[in-house]
């Protein structure tokens, strides 16, 4: 599925990115709450964290990410045997720390995908929190829904 719109639905429909990095000698996944925006360029995800630890240490030595998304819908059983009906996005892309008003914008596109829409948030904790952006410079999507 290449169908942008159909990515961004699944994009919705998910509560969780997992997030790739390059790490030694394993690659690091990482389940992140993430916002999301169309933008000319196509998605661009955003995810913040504690100013420490492994994500940040790799995002800084190498910055290529992939970032998979799904929504699972139910095991079912066919005629061959059992399956799973899912939707899914793999997209891949550069992680850049944004700062000021692009860093406020990310969260309040997090706060507002998780449910929490002008929820707000203390200036204080940004000086705790970076905030990373993603623009998927590549994105497909897949899909079994065939039994709905």
């Amino acid at each position: 599925m290449t169908d942008l719109q159909d990515i961004i639905d699944i994009l919705r429909r998910s509560n969780t990115i997992r997030l790739g990095l390059h790490g030694e000698p394993y690659p690091y996944v990482v389940p992140l709450s993430f916002g999301f925006e169309e933008t000319g360029e196509g998605v661009a995800l955003y995810f913040h964290g504690a100013k420490e630890g492994l994500k940040h240490e790799l995002i800084a030595k190498n910055p290529h990410a992939c970032v998979e998304a799904d929504v699972f819908h139910r095991y079912a059983e066919t005629a061959g045997g059992i399956t799973t009906e899912y939707e899914s996005v793999i997209g891949f892309g550069i992680a850049a720390r944004v700062e000021g008003e692009e860093a406020a914008r990310g969260l309040d596109l997090l706060q507002a995908h998780c449910g929490y829409e002008n929820y707000g948030y203390v200036r204080a904790d940004m000086e705790m929190t970076w905030v990373y952006k993603i623009t998927l410079t590549s994105v497909t999507g897949k899909r079994n829904t065939s039994l709905q």
